[in-house]
């Protein structure tokens, strides 16, 4: 099978399509034929090794040699034991674990994957099981009347989060950068704002504050919100989080980081919510293996609008 390689940290240069054996599922695990695999932000921070702790499992050199972890695509074979699904079925889910979605097949474990919606197509499904559980759960409890900024809102994460913070009745206000402020305001935000011209910690305050991007002071998190108010990060650099993680709590603020719960039990809800409508999933560009190391340039350097897709076969 064809596959997207790396064996050493650093630039999309150092990725390489190569013809590898198709994996074989061991006890518990599922073998996909992948028909889509969204990019997440998660995959280009692997790939360069950074923030440090994207290197966890593989300190001097990647645990994995194949990126890409929200894969959608037909069970192929399942291992000894497993009995949620059979050859033929259509399957979605987050596969964080073992990734492996940038290639033609994945083996991924039973307990990762759901079936797939008749209704979503590959790459939809795809889109769905990282990027909408961090909106999901970074924006519960947003209510009626609220101020909710979410910052990093013009990508997969952030396109979900606004559309439902809106739906909670909170006034939106999404932060990226300029190329992106139209595509927040179609999604739904109520303000915008380009964070290469304006400090967002200095408007507000905000009762919910979600940082897909945490690369400030926590203190001047704090200044943005409002008492009583909540901050929480998903990804940033490894010294913001860690003062997160430390001073946060000490700042007399709800400051911390998203601690994100993963699984169909988690994902599917999402779905289902696409499903009936209330949900819309912005597909940004597909790209086929070869381009790989575009795709993954394209989401690092902040371009993409709302999700971008891996298709194999095409």
């Amino acid at each position: 099978m064809r596959a997207v390689l790396h064996d050493r940290y650093g630039p999309p240069g150092v990725l390489r399509v190569e013809e590898i054996p198709v994996p074989v599922p061991a006890a518990g695990q599922v073998l996909v034929r992948v028909a889509a695999t969204s990019v997440n932000l998660s995959d280009w921070e692997t790939l360069r090794g950074t923030p440090f702790y994207s290197r966890l499992g593989g300190l001097r050199r990647p645990a994995r040699p194949v990126l890409g972890s929200d894969i959608a695509g037909r069970v192929e074979a399942v291992g000894p034991g497993v009995t949620r699904f059979r050859p033929g079925d259509e399957v979605y889910g987050d596969n964080l674990a073992l990734k492996g979605g940038f290639a033609e097949y994945a083996v991924a474990g039973e307990k990762a994957l759901a079936h797939k919606p008749p209704e979503l197509g590959f790459a939809e499904a795809s889109a769905i099981p990282q990027a909408g559980v961090i909106a999901m759960q970074g924006v519960a409890g947003a209510g009626h009347g609220q101020r909710v900024l979410i910052n990093g809102a013009g990508g997969g994460s952030g396109a979900f989060a606004i559309q439902l913070a809106k739906q909670a009745g909170a006034d939106v206000t999404g932060v990226d950068n300029e190329h992106k402020l139209a595509f927040m305001r179609s999604v739904g935000a109520d303000h915008v704002i380009d964070y290469r011209r304006d400090d967002f910690t200095r408007t507000g305050p905000y009762d919910l504050i979600l940082d897909l991007v945490a690369h400030r002071s926590v203190f001047a998190y704090r200044r943005a919100l409002a008492a009583g108010g909540r901050y929480r990060c998903v990804g940033g650099s490894t010294r913001t989080l860690l003062r997160v993680l430390t001073i946060g709590p000490f700042t007399g603020r709800r400051i911390g980081v998203l601690a994100v719960r993963e699984g169909p039990a988690h994902f599917v809800p999402v779905a289902d919510r696409c499903v009936a409508g209330d949900l819309v999933i912005h597909l940004d560009r597909t790209f086929t293996l070869d381009q790989v190391p575009e795709a993954l340039t394209h989401v690092g350097e902040g371009r993409a609008l709302g999700k971008v897709v891996i298709v194999p076969a095409a």
